[in-house]
């Protein structure tokens, strides 16, 4: 039985290591310094990972109490940390990227074809973390979209909808198109509602029973103070708008919408208040004599 030479094993098997795989850029590069290369690159997102969860919830939070403001600096600090560590671990690796010209020529050829889409994105992505015209939390409204931003990350933003459906949004849309931010300011909004009785009624018995179906709502802020307008005397009613600041409900409207009609209806069947419904009176002037006598 032949035995097995343990020197000359350990000879290729050491080979295996430090044999040349490939030469780029005038250095020659082995399985040991490629795997060095994957495992700085690994390191470096790892750790650019890490510092951004400590400065956004350790430090930052020390001088700042605005969490999205937070959460812009630590992803903005990542980037930079991800842009200088990928240059050092290259530059450590003897690649010169001084060298890399053309293969970054050919990379913006893909950008502006191809990848153009992709760039857009992820530039309109920076300004959004760096302008904050949309917030973590906040409500929004962009086209026929209403929602609550759940995330934004560099290609797109993530929108919560009330049905708990998460839409992905491209962040190229947040700065190409009309942006309605709910609580760009606060959390406070006013929402308006439309109520129609008959020209029977008196407008100020009507003001005084909207006021009291707001104050009854604890939903409904007192300061500011709801109101009651006078909107137009419509084709077949009086046309009043009751409108009221709330907090609570700026992400669910049609639930106070629903409570308020519902408080609405009970209250003027209360006080007998007529709901008018659309009707048009015919009047004959004259050409049916016949017909009416023949009646």
């Amino acid at each position: 039985m032949e035995l097995i030479d343990i020197d000359e094993l350990a000879s290729k098997f050491g080979s295996f290591f430090t044999d040349k795989l490939f030469t780029f850029s005038g250095t020659d590069y082995t399985v040991v310094s490629f795997m060095g290369i994957i495992i700085s690159i690994f390191l470096v997102f790892f750790i650019s990972g890490k510092i951004r969860k400590i400065l956004e919830k350790k430090i930052l939070p020390k001088y700042s109490k605005e969490s999205n403001f937070n959460a812009t600096v630590a992803t903005l600090t990542r980037y930079v940390i991800v842009v200088i560590g990928l240059m050092i671990v290259f530059q450590s690796a003897g690649i010169n990227l001084s060298s890399l010209n053309i293969l970054a020529g050919a990379i913006g050829v893909g950008i502006g074809f191809g990848l153009q889409n992709v760039a857009n994105n992820f530039i309109s992505g920076l300004i959004i973390l760096f302008e904050r015209p949309i917030k973590v939390g906040d409500r929004i409204e962009i086209g026929n979209l209403v929602g609550n931003v759940e995330a934004i990350s560099a290609r797109a933003t993530i929108i919560n909808t009330n049905d708990n459906i998460s839409v992905i949004v491209p962040n190229s849309q947040f700065t190409d198109s009309q942006v309605i931010n709910w609580s760009y300011h606060n959390s406070i909004v006013r929402f308006r509602f439309a109520v129609g009785v008959s020209y029977n009624e008196d407008p100020e018995i009507i003001r005084k029973l909207l006021l009291e179906v707001a104050k009854e709502n604890p939903a409904i802020l007192t300061d500011p103070s709801a109101e009651v307008l006078f909107e137009e005397f419509g084709d077949s009613s009086l046309n009043f708008v009751l409108a009221v600041w709330t907090k609570e409900y700026i992400n669910k409207p049609i639930i106070l919408k629903s409570q308020l009609y519902y408080a609405i209806f009970a209250k003027f069947k209360k006080h007998s208040i007529e709901i008018p419904f659309p009707q048009r009176d015919l009047h004959l002037k004259s050409g049916f004599e016949n017909v009416r006598d023949s009646v």
